[in-house]
């Protein structure tokens, strides 16, 4: 069961729906999923001369995977603005070269919309963008639009402490 220091009649854990993305301190609208933050270290493998069948392990490269961020169609252009950052055609002349990263700040929250939880992802931008998906007269699901981000590392934002619960 996990601990809540600060509340230990809670005995729930936090609903994974109460979420906020956010970049140039801007939310963004319609997020309906984001993928899980994941970071992991490659292993070196050495063997001594003396004992070949013998194998140490000691961590090498960390490497932090893609995040993948959907949403339902908007009329918001957030998502298409940071992608054509890149330029349109990858790259060249109207690339901005100043401000295709960006830092991401995603905010977990509670019931009453209160952060409970915060990490800052950082040096972002966008390898990926989907505009529209399949679109299917027969078919009965929302429109999505994604973008796949490219990171260079994130971290939990320690200043978020877990919130007094009335």
């Amino acid at each position: 069961m996990a601990e809540f220091s600060v509340n230990p009649q809670r005995v729930d854990h936090y609903k994974n729906f109460n979420f906020r993305v956010k970049w140039n301190n801007k939310y963004i609208p319609g997020i309906l999923r984001v993928s899980p933050l994941k970071r992991t270290a490659e292993v070196v493998l050495q063997r001594e001369a003396g004992d070949p069948g013998m194998e140490h392990k000691s961590p090498g490269k960390t490497r932090f995977e893609p995040i993948v961020i959907e949403r339902g169609i908007t009329h918001d252009t957030s998502f298409e603005e940071w992608a054509n950052l890149l330029g349109k055609f990858g790259g060249g002349a109207d690339m901005s070269l100043k401000n295709f990263r960006k830092d991401v700040i995603i905010e977990l929250c509670n019931e009453a919309g209160v952060i409970v939880m915060a990490y800052k992802v950082y040096r972002c931008w966008v390898s990926e963008y989907q505009a529209l998906p399949t679109l299917d007269a027969a078919g009965n699901t929302m429109a999505l639009e994604y973008i796949k981000l490219e990171n260079e590392g994130w971290e939990r934002d320690n200043s978020v402490q877990e919130p007094k619960e009335s």
